[in-house]
């Protein structure tokens, strides 16, 4: 009798951390979880999550559990889409701290003036 491989279903999970601009009131954390709800693709169609993607919300931050396979780098394209369409693109960037999370970050503008 030949063996048969099982496969473990691996469930990812992913973070993004909207702390700083949330509590500066720049932007809306259930915004965001919505929108990606909406524009996650899943078999090439949106609003296909089913069972297999859930998008959540514990406070600030976004969390992204998936059974299937998913990229960590089309959630960071989704969230610039988002940022861009809010116009905040300009302010904020989407930094990785860890392997599975996100951070958005404002970005550093030096205010030093040269003087000659």
């Amino acid at each position: 009798m030949p063996k048969t491989k099982k496969t473990k279903k691996v469930q990812k999970k992913f973070t993004l951390d909207c702390t700083h601009p949330s509590e500066d009131r720049i932007l809306d954390a259930a915004d965001l979880a919505n929108y990606l709800n909406e524009k996650i693709k899943v078999g090439g169609k949106t609003g296909n999550l089913g069972t297999s993607i859930a998008v959540q919300r514990e406070g600030n931050k976004v969390n992204i559990l998936s059974d299937i396979a998913f990229s960590k780098r089309y959630l960071k394209y989704l969230t610039k889409k988002y940022l861009k369409k809010q116009n905040l693109r300009d302010w904020l960037r989407v930094v990785a701290t860890n392997p599975t999370t996100y951070e958005l970050r404002y970005f550093q503008i030096n205010q030093e003036d040269d003087e000659e």
